[in-house]
């Protein structure tokens, strides 16, 4: 039997009041940085709850890593087996998903993590030729990846991208946005959301606020992209409004857009102008009007996406408006009326010139 005089007792109890003050204080710093850390991110319309899960952009980009990345026809591994020189050879992955190893033949690579390819080459040698294998993997090399945009970008639709782009980083939420011809002016850059399927089967997603970042910080959040992303851009809403100009004049939006600009301007048909240009930015980038340009009768068409075209009658003698453009616009400069006058004169007195002529020949 344990016999304890009243000091061993008395240091013991101290003891153990120590040890619970400092494991209650360590769980009460870990409940805080987890709760500062906690962000609610909006979901995409219609994932399956059960398959979602809700990440903040610290969470979300930290699963970038060799360890859970999911390899994919076209990356380029190296494989070596501690102690087998033979074994030490470089692979792409072949369109089938597969490598080819001595002694085993075909392994399917596709679909695994380095660490569960890793695992499934020694399951296979360790069967029957060798004893205890060590397989040791590495990534020399990305596929491209493909993703697909949808919503309100320019070009929305799959898309690939190299894995290492020039500025020696991999492709970003950003440079895909450009590579989709930028975002609309419809565009709700409040809630851009990424999903992403993770090697565990979860399908995780993330809302990122541009708006924010381009009215407070320049710095914008950016995310880097993998494999089989989906990516939407929503509509504003009709009852939403946010600054277009700010917007067209941001990282993600298109370098240029597409205006027709017809009639009594020096170079009339299709211009590139920036998307914060306005009506008599575009008629100046056309060489600007004639002498005989009608400037007060100005026509401006715009068609949306449901076909419904607009016409708008403007006034543009001092040049200037604040109507922004959009691609696909077509602008009217009409002739002044005494042009119009003498031109159909002239339609009129053609064939009566014609006529002279003859006479004057057979004379």
């Amino acid at each position: 039997m344990l016999n304890l005089n009243r000091y061993q007792i008395r240091y013991s109890f101290l003891f153990w009041i120590l040890v619970g003050g400092v494991f209650i204080s360590s769980t009460d710093v870990l409940a805080r940085e987890s709760l500062a850390n906690t962000q609610t991110i909006a979901g995409l319309p219609g994932l399956p709850a059960t398959e979602t899960r809700l990440r903040t952009l610290n969470q979300f980009t930290e699963d970038i890593d060799s360890n859970a990345y999911l390899l994919g026809s076209g990356d380029q591994i190296s494989v070596e087996v501690v102690g087998y020189p033979e074994f030490v050879d470089t692979h792409t992955i072949l369109p089938d998903g597969t490598i080819s190893l001595p002694l085993i033949g075909s392994v399917q690579a596709s679909g695994n993590t380095l660490s569960s390819l890793s695992q499934v080459i020694q399951n296979r040698l360790g069967s029957a030729y060798l004893v205890n294998p060590v397989v040791d993997l590495s990534l020399l090399s990305l596929r491209p990846i493909s993703i697909t945009l949808s919503g309100e970008v320019h070009r929305p639709g799959p898309l690939q991208l190299d894995s290492l782009q020039d500025n020696g980083s991999g492709p970003t939420l950003v440079s895909a946005l450009i590579e989709a011809g930028g975002v609309t002016n419809f565009a709700d850059i409040r809630e851009i959301t990424v999903s992403r399927r993770q090697s565990n089967g979860r399908t995780e997603t993330l809302a990122l606020n541009f708006w924010d970042s381009l009215v407070s910080e320049p710095s914008a959040i950016n995310l880097m992209l993998r494999d089989g992303d989906s990516i939407i851009v929503p509509r504003l809403s009709a009852e939403d409004s946010l600054d277009r100009t700010l917007i067209a004049r941001s990282t993600i939006a298109p370098g240029t857009v597409r205006v027709k600009v017809v009639g009594e301007v020096r170079s009339p048909g299709e211009v590139q102008v920036t998307p914060d240009s306005s009506l008599s930015s575009a008629i100046a980038t056309a060489g600007g009007p004639t002498e005989d340009a009608r400037l007060s009768k100005v026509s401006f068409i715009r068609m949306d996406e449901y076909e419904n075209v607009t016409t708008q009658e403007l006034d543009l003698r001092n040049l200037t408006d604040t109507i922004q453009v959009q691609d696909g616009d077509v602008i009217v400069v009409p002739k002044t009326g005494i042009s119009t006058g003498l031109d159909f004169a002239a339609r009129l007195l053609t064939p009566l010139r014609f006529i002279t002529d003859i006479w004057r020949i057979v004379d």
